[in-house]
């Protein structure tokens, strides 16, 4: 298998997931106050949206790319 058919069948992959998840969330720990002895801290969740339109171009990327494979 060449490397142009398995970079290929990446970006289908991964064109899949970006369509599945839409995005993905993380959690990050913060203080709040710190006054001496008293500490209080908050755990924030933080979004990243992937657009959908980055997955279809991964998508048919791959998609190109592993019929260009195919043709050599």
């Amino acid at each position: 298998m060449s490397t142009r058919a398995m970079v290929g069948i990446a970006l289908i992959v991964l064109g899949i997931i970006a369509f599945s998840y839409h995005g993905f969330t993380y959690t990050t720990h913060d203080k709040v106050i710190d006054l001496g002895p008293i500490q209080a801290s908050a755990n924030r969740e933080h979004t990243v949206p992937i657009p959908p339109i980055l997955g279809g171009i991964a998508l048919v990327g791959g998609i190109v790319l592993l019929v260009s494979a195919k043709r050599d």
